[in-house]
C-alpha cells in the first residue's frame, strides 16, 4: 500500500496549477461552441433620465450584424420586472437591473443596447453606430452632497434586529460626556474590483426551455437560481458552468445586467452568444466598494479603559436597489466598551449597485475603527498594541456570548516580534533613515467564522480513483486543492488518487464562494462523503467475506486495486468487483446537507503590523515590512492558505495608498476608466508579505476545525499602514487613499 503524500496542513501543490500555467484551464469566454454569436454592450451616456429615441438602422445594416436589441424589441423574461421606484423596491429575482425592459436611465454606461453579430470585431464596430438621444434630468452622485438624504435600510425597519438597526449596549452617544474622548469622521471612496479576468459569459439555449450558461460567477447554484426565475424554468433546466475563475473579490457574487443581456441575446439568435465586458465596463457594470462616510466618537479613562465608542456610517447604494453591508460590525464586539451606539444609513445616488469587495464592510468599518484605535492611544500616551490588550474581550459582548476560540493574543505577540514593534517610538517622526521618516503601524481585524448548507458526491472508479463532486467554484484561493487534501486525509490515499471536480450546478449542492465560507461548509461535506463511501465499500466487501462485515470502519483500507483492512492484509475486496456489486461504474454516495447552530459566537481574527517608509520631501509612502497574523483555526493547506493572506494584504495596501474611483459629478461618469488611472498595487508597491497563522483547531464550526481566511487577510490591513504613517510624520490622513499630496 502507498502511503498517502500529503495530508492536512501539508504545503500541497495546487491540483489546477498545471492547467493554468499551461492555458489548458478554460474560463468563460473560452468555450468556442458550434455557430457561436458575439455580443457588444451599448452604454448610455447620461447618468440619468430617459431614452427618448435610439437610431439602429445604421447598426442592424452593417456586416455580420445578426441583432440590435433594445427595449424596444426584447423579448420579457416572465420574471423580470421594472426596478421600483427607490431603492427599497428593487427587482426580486434576476439580475440587479433587468435590461432593456423600459427608457429610463438609472446611471451613466447602463445598457441601453446589445449589438449581436457573427464575430466581435463586427459586433464592436456595428456597436459604434448606435445612436440614442436623452430626455436628462438632474442626477447625484456625490454622497458627501447628499448625506442630509440618508435614511434608514428597509431591512432595518423591518427587523429591529438586522445588522443594519440600530444598535445600543448602556448609554446612547455616552463619549460626549467623557473626560479623554475623540471625534473623527473617516472616508472610504469608491473602489472597484479589478480581477485579471474580465466579466463574461457564454449562453446557449439548447432548446427553448434549456439554458446552459458558462458564467465567471462565484455560486453556479445562485445564477442557476436567479435565471431560472427570471425565465420562468425549472432550475433543473438551467446549467451553470464555472469551472475557472480567474479572480472575483466580490463582483461575482451578484447576477448582473451583461448576464442578461446574453441570455436575451441568445434567445433573439438562437444561437450561443458570448459577450465579454471591457475594462471600462468592469467600472460601471459589476459593482464597487461603496462610498462611505463614517463618524467615530470614542471617550476613554486615563489608565486606558474604553468608556464609550458611537460610531455612525452613511454608505452609497443606487436608486434601484439597497444595498446593505456589516461596516459596523466589528466595532460591536471586538473590544470591551460599556456603552456602544451605532447607526447605518444609506444614500441613493444615480450610479450602478455597489456590491461586498473583499472583506466587505468590515474592511470599510475597520478602517474607522483601528485608526480611532490609534488615535486614542496617542492622546493616552500608550502603546497602541497595550491599548487594544487593556481592551480584550475574553467573550462576545454583542451577543453575550462565548467565542468559539479566539487566540488573537498569540497574533498580537507573533507579529509585533516579526516586524520589530519595540523599535516603535511613540513620539512621530522619531526614526528616519536619511530623508525616510520609518513609522509602525497595525490593525485588527475579524469576520464571521460561516457553515451554511452543503453536500458532496463521492465516487471509487474501477481503476481506484476516487471521485468527488460539488457546485462550489474555485475563484481562487485553492479550493480544488483543500477538497483534495480533506479527501486524501480521510480516505487514507494519496492525492493523487483523487479527483475533485468543481463549479457545474448539476454536481452536488453547494454554497456560493464568498465569505470566507467554503472550507468551513464544503470541506465537512467532502469529509462526510468519504466516509460514508468507505462505510458502504464496507458493506459491499461484507457480501463477499466474513471479515469486512465484522470489521469496524476505521479498519477499512483503499488500497492501489483493491479494499482490504487493518491487520488483516488477507481480507481483499477487488474495486472492479464492488463496482459491480454497485451496478454501475462506479460507488457512488452523497453526504448529507451540513449546517450551523452551535451558541457560541464563533470569528475568525487577524492582526497586521506594518512598517512604512516616508520621503520627507516628496510625501511618497513605500511599505517596506507587512506581517499578517491570522487565527484562522486548522490550516488545510499551509501554502495556499498562506497565498491568500499575502494576496488580500496585497489588496489591503492598493486600499491605502492608491485606489481610487472617482466620478466627475457634473455628468456622473467615471474619469477613472483604465488601469492607467485607476492604480493598483504591483510588484514595486508590495514587501515580500510575511504570514504566521496560529494554526489551533475550533472546537465548533466544524468537524475539521476551519474557520475561514479569506475576509481577514485584507480587512485591519489599510488602517494599519494608516497608522504607520502617522508614527512615521505625525500626519493623520482619514481620507484614503494617503497619496502624497496628503502628507507634504
Amino acid at each position: 500500500m502507498n502511503a498517502p503524500e500529503k495530508k492536512i496542513g501539508a504545503p500541497m501543490n495546487r491540483v489546477d496549477g498545471r492547467q493554468k500555467v499551461t492555458g489548458a484551464a478554460k474560463y468563460a469566454a473560452e468555450y468556442d461552441l458550434p455557430n457561436m454569436a458575439y455580443a457588444v454592450l451599448v452604454g448610455s451616456t447620461i447618468a440619468k433620465g430617459r431614452l427618448s429615441s435610439i437610431d439602429t438602422k445604421a447598426a442592424e445594416r452593417a456586416p455580420g450584424v445578426l441583432a440590435v436589441i433594445t427595449h424596444l424589441n426584447a423579448p420579457k423574461a416572465p420574471g423580470a420586472k421594472p426596478a421600483g421606484k427607490d431603492p427599497s423596491q428593487p427587482q426580486t429575482v434576476g439580475s440587479a437591473l433587468q435590461v432593456f425592459l423600459d427608457d429610463n436611465i438609472r446611471f451613466n454606461d447602463q445598457p441601453i443596447a446589445v449589438v449581436v453579430a457573427d464575430t466581435l470585431e463586427r459586433a464592436r464596430f456595428a456597436a459604434r453606430l448606435v445612436k440614442a438621444q436623452y430626455a436628462p434630468e438632474k442626477h447625484q452622485t456625490n454622497l458627501e452632497a447628499n448625506k442630509a438624504n440618508a435614511f434608514l435600510p428597509t431591512q432595518a425597519k423591518k427587523n429591529p434586529k438586522s445588522g443594519a438597526a440600530d444598535y445600543q449596549r448602556g448609554q446612547v452617544d455616552a463619549y460626549k460626556t467623557g473626560a479623554l474622548k475623540l471625534e473623527a469622521e473617516y472616508v472610504i471612496p469608491t473602489e472597484v474590483h479589478h480581477p485579471m479576468e474580465l466579466q463574461a459569459i457564454t449562453a446557449h439555449w439548447e432548446a427553448p426551455d434549456r439554458l446552459t450558461l458558462y458564467d465567471k460567477t462565484q455560486g453556479t447554484m445562485a445564477t442557476r437560481r436567479d435565471f431560472a426565475r427570471q425565465w420562468g424554468l425549472p432550475e433543473a433546466n438551467v446549467k451553470v458552468i464555472a469551472t475557472y475563475v480567474g479572480g472575483a473579490f466580490g463582483n461575482a457574487l451578484h447576477s448582473w445586467p451583461h448576464e442578461s443581456a446574453a441570455i436575451i441575446a441568445a434567445k433573439v439568435v438562437n444561437r450561443p452568444v458570448k459577450l465579454m465586458l471591457t475594462r471600462e465596463q468592469m467600472f460601471t457594470m459589476v459593482g464597487y466598494r461603496p462610498y462611505t462616510w463614517q463618524k467615530i466618537g470614542m471617550s476613554a479613562t486615563a489608565d486606558g479603559k474604553i468608556t464609550a465608542i458611537t460610531h455612525e456610517s452613511i454608505g452609497q447604494t443606487s436608486t434601484y436597489e439597497e444595498f446593505v453591508e456589516a461596516t459596523l460590525g466589528q466595532t460591536k464586539m471586538m473590544y470591551e466598551s460599556p456603552n456602544l451606539t451605532t447607526r447605518y444609513r444609506l444614500a441613493a445616488l444615480d450610479v450602478g449597485s455597489p456590491i461586498w469587495m473583499r472583506g466587505p464592510g468590515e474592511a470599510t468599518g475597520a478602517f474607522a475603527l483601528e485608526s480611532a484605535m490609534d488615535e486614542m492611544a496617542f492622546l493616552l500616551n500608550l502603546d497602541p498594541l497595550e491599548f487594544r490588550l487593556r481592551n480584550y474581550t475574553n467573550q462576545d459582548p454583542e451577543k453575550n456570548r462565548p467565542w468559539s476560540s479566539k487566540f488573537l493574543k498569540e497574533c498580537y505577540q507573533a507579529g509585533a516580534e516579526r516586524v520589530g514593534w519595540n523599535k516603535r517610538q511613540l513620539k512621530p517622526g522619531a526614526l528616519r533613515d536619511g530623508e525616510w521618516l520609518i513609522g509602525y503601524g497595525m490593525g485588527v481585524g475579524t469576520f464571521g467564522a460561516h457553515r451554511g448548507s452543503s453536500k458532496a458526491s463521492a465516487q471509487l472508479l474501477p481503476n481506484g480513483t476516487v471521485l468527488l463532486q460539488s457546485a462550489v467554484t474555485d475563484i481562487g484561493p485553492g479550493t480544488g486543492t483543500a477538497m483534495t487534501q480533506i479527501a486524501a486525509d480521510t480516505l487514507g490515499l494519496a492525492p493523487g488518487r483523487i479527483r475533485f471536480e468543481w463549479g457545474n450546478s448539476d454536481f452536488a449542492q453547494a454554497p456560493t464562494q464568498g465569505g470566507s465560507a467554503i472550507v468551513n461548509t464544503v470541506g465537512p461535506a467532502v469529509q462526510e462523503a468519504c466516509l460514508a463511501l468507505k462505510d458502504k465499500l464496507r458493506e459491499l466487501a461484507a457480501g463477499g467475506n466474513s471479515a469486512f462485515a465484522s470489521a469496524k470502519k476505521e479498519d477499512v483500507v483503499l488500497a492501489d486495486t483493491h479494499l482490504t483492512l487493518t491487520g488483516n492484509p488477507t481480507a481483499r475486496a477487488p474495486y472492479t468487483d464492488l463496482v459491480k456489486q454497485a451496478g454501475g461504474t462506479a460507488v457512488t454516495v452523497e453526504s448529507k446537507p451540513s449546517g450551523e447552530g452551535q451558541k457560541v459566537s464563533m470569528y475568525s481574527f487577524s492582526v497586521h503590523f506594518a512598517e512604512v517608509r516616508v520621503h520627507e520631501l516628496t510625501g511618497e509612502v513605500r511599505v517596506s515590512k507587512l506581517i499578517s497574523c491570522a487565527d484562522a483555526g486548522t490550516i488545510i493547506n499551509e501554502k495556499t492558505a498562506g497565498n491568500q493572506m499575502k494576496g488580500g494584504a496585497v489588496g489591503g495596501i492598493g486600499m491605502a495608498l492608491m485606489e481610487h474611483a472617482i466620478i466627475d459629478d457634473r455628468f456622473g461618469r467615471y474619469v477613472t476608466k483604465d488601469l492607467a488611472d485607476y492604480h493598483v498595487p504591483v510588484h514595486a508597491d508590495s514587501p515580500a508579505v510575511e504570514v504566521f497563522f496560529v494554526n489551533k483547531p475550533d472546537p465548533y464550526v466544524n468537524q475539521l476545525g476551519t474557520k475561514g481566511i479569506g475576509e481577514i487577510a485584507t480587512i485591519g490591513v489599510a488602517p494599519a499602514i494608516a497608522n504607520a504613517v502617522f508614527n512615521a510624520t505625525g500626519k493623520r490622513v482619514r481620507e484614503l487613499p494617503i497619496t502624497p499630496d496628503k502628507l507634504v
